[in-house]
C-alpha cells in the first residue's frame, strides 16, 4: 500500500449507524387502525345496548323499578371487577383477553336478542347479562389501553391517546339514538346491532400482527390480591400521578353535581327533555374536538400546563352556570367545561401510560377508572340531595368553590421547578 492509500484509509470516517426511518403515520399504522376500529366498533355496540337494557325492561315490565335494576347490574363491574381484573390483563395475553371478551358479549347478548324476538323476557335474565357484558368491558377496556403504547411509536402516544378518547366520545353521543331509533323499529335489533359490532371488534383482533404487551419473565405469579397491591404501592409511589388522579377523583364529584344541576336549571326555567336533549348533543360534541384537539396543546403547553389551566378555567366557568338562564348560554358553558375534560382526559391518560411500566398497565388503569367511576356514583348521590336540600344557584356555587380550591391545588402540585422536572424526564421514556 502506498503512502497515499495509507493517508486515505487513515482519514476515513468509522462507519455510522443508520438513522431510525420516521415512525409511520398513525392513519397508515396498520396494527392501531386495527385496533382502533375494532375497540370502537365494540365501545358503540356497549353505547347501544345500555339504553337498549332500560328500554326493552320497562316496555316488557311497565316497571321503572324493574329498569332500575337491569341498569344497577350494568354499572355495578365498575365498582366490583375494575381491580381484579387490572390484575388479571397484567398477567394474561392481552390480544386473547380482548378475543374472549368478544365472544363471550356476543353470546350474552345473543341471547338478549333471542329473548326479545321470542317474546320471553326476564328481567332476571337482563341483569345477568348486563352484569356480565359490562364484566367483559372492563376488561376488555383495561386491555386495549394498555396495549396501545406497544402498537405505536413512543412520540406518537398522545396523538393516539387522543384518537382513542375522541372515538370513545363519538361512540357515546352516537350510541343512544342509535339504540332508541333501532329499537323503535324492531326490539331485538339493538342487541343484534351490538353482538354484530363485537364480532367486527374480534375480526381485527386476529388481523394485527404486532404484539399487544412487551415479553415478560417467566414467574410464578404472585395472588391476585398481592398484585393488586402492587397496583396501588406504585400508584402511591407516583406522586405526581397520584395528585392527578386525586384531581380527577374530586372534579369527578362534582360535575356530577353539574349534570344534575343543569336538568333542575332548565325546568325550573320553563324547558322541555328536547331542549336538555340539544344541550347534551353539543355537549358531545364539545368532548369529541376536546379529545381531538389535546395532542396539540400537548405538544405546545405540555401535560402539567393543561391540568393547571383546565381546572382553573372549570372554577370560572362553573361559577357562569350559577347566573345563565338561557338555553344556548347553557350549552356554551357546559361544552367548553366539557371541551375541558376532553383536553384533560387525553393527557391525564397519556402521563399514566408513559409513567407506567408495561406490566403493570392493566392495575394501575384499573385503579384510575375505580377512581372515576367510583366518584361518579358518590358524586350522584351528593347530587340528589344537594338539590333537593338548596336551590340550584346556591348548589352550583357551592360546586364552584369547591372546584377553586380544587384549581388552587392544581397549581402548587404542578407548578413547581420539580413539577417541571418530572415532566420531562416522562418525555425521555416510553
Amino acid at each position: 500500500m502506498t503512502v497515499v492509500e495509507q493517508a486515505a484509509v487513515s482519514t476515513e470516517l468509522p462507519d455510522q449507524p443508520a438513522p431510525a426511518p420516521p415512525p409511520v403515520p398513525l392513519r397508515r399504522n396498520r396494527d392501531f387502525v386495527l385496533l382502533w376500529a375494532g375497540a370502537g366498533m365494540a365501545f358503540l355496540g356497549t353505547r347501544v345496548s345500555a339504553l337498549a337494557y332500560t328500554l326493552v325492561t320497562f316496555w316488557s315490565t311497565g316497571s321503572a323499578t324493574a329498569a332500575g335494576l337491569v341498569t344497577f347490574a350494568a354499572l355495578l363491574p365498575n365498582l366490583l371487577v375494575q381491580l381484579p381484573a387490572g390484575a388479571f390483563v397484567d398477567q394474561w395475553d392481552r390480544r386473547r383477553t380482548m378475543i374472549v371478551c368478544d365472544l363471550g358479549r356476543i353470546v350474552a347478548i345473543g341471547s338478549v336478542a333471542v329473548a326479545v324476538l321470542s317474546g320471553h323476557v326476564w328481567v332476571a335474565h337482563l341483569m345477568v347479562v348486563a352484569f356480565v357484558e359490562a364484566s367483559l368491558g372492563v376488561f376488555y377496556r383495561l386491555s386495549e389501553r394498555a396495549a396501545v403504547r406497544n402498537v405505536v411509536a413512543p412520540d406518537q402516544l398522545g396523538a393516539a391517546m387522543a384518537g382513542n378518547e375522541a372515538r370513545g366520545q363519538a361512540a357515546g353521543l352516537l350510541g343512544q339514538p342509535i339504540g332508541s331509533l333501532l329499537f323503535s323499529l324492531v326490539a331485538w335489533i339493538p342487541f343484534g346491532f351490538t353482538a354484530l359490532a363485537h364480532l367486527g371488534s374480534l375480526t381485527t383482533l386476529l388481523f394485527i400482527r404486532k404484539s399487544l404487551q412487551a415479553e415478560q419473565e417467566e414467574h410464578r405469579a404472585p395472588r391476585i390480591l398481592a398484585r393488586i397491591r402492587e397496583g396501588f404501592a406504585f400508584v402511591w409511589g407516583q406522586k405526581y400521578l397520584r395528585r392527578a388522579l386525586g384531581l380527577l377523583a374530586a372534579s369527578n364529584i362534582l360535575f356530577q353535581v353539574l349534570a344534575l344541576a343543569l336538568i333542575v336549571i332548565v325546568k325550573e326555567d320553563g324547558g322541555t327533555p328536547p331542549v336538555i336533549g340539544f344541550i347534551l348533543a353539543v355537549n358531545g360534541v364539545g368532548g369529541m374536538l376536546g379529545a381531538l384537539s389535546s395532542n396539540f396543546f400537548m405538544k405546545r403547553f405540555g401535560i402539567r400546563k393543561i391540568i393547571m389551566f383546565v381546572n382553573v378555567s372549570w372554577a370560572g366557568l362553573m361559577a357562569a352556570i350559577a347566573f345563565a338562564h338561557h338555553p344556548v348560554a347553557l350549552a356554551a358553558i357546559y361544552t367548553a367545561i366539557v371541551y375541558g375534560a376532553g383536553v384533560g382526559n387525553v393527557a391525564g391518560m397519556v402521563y399514566q401510560v408513559k409513567t407506567t411500566p408495561d406490566n403493570m398497565q392493566g392495575r394501575v388503569g384499573s385503579i384510575s377508572m375505580l377512581l372515576a367511576s367510583g366518584a361518579n356514583s358518590i358524586g350522584a348521590l351528593i347530587a340528589g340531595f344537594a338539590l333537593d336540600a338548596f336551590t340550584s344557584t346556591t348548589a352550583v356555587l357551592a360546586v364552584t368553590a369547591v372546584m377553586a380550591l380544587l384549581a388552587i391545588l392544581s397549581v402548587l402540585a404542578f407548578g413547581g421547578r420539580r413539577a417541571a422536572e418530572a415532566e420531562a424526564a416522562i418525555n425521555l421514556t416510553r
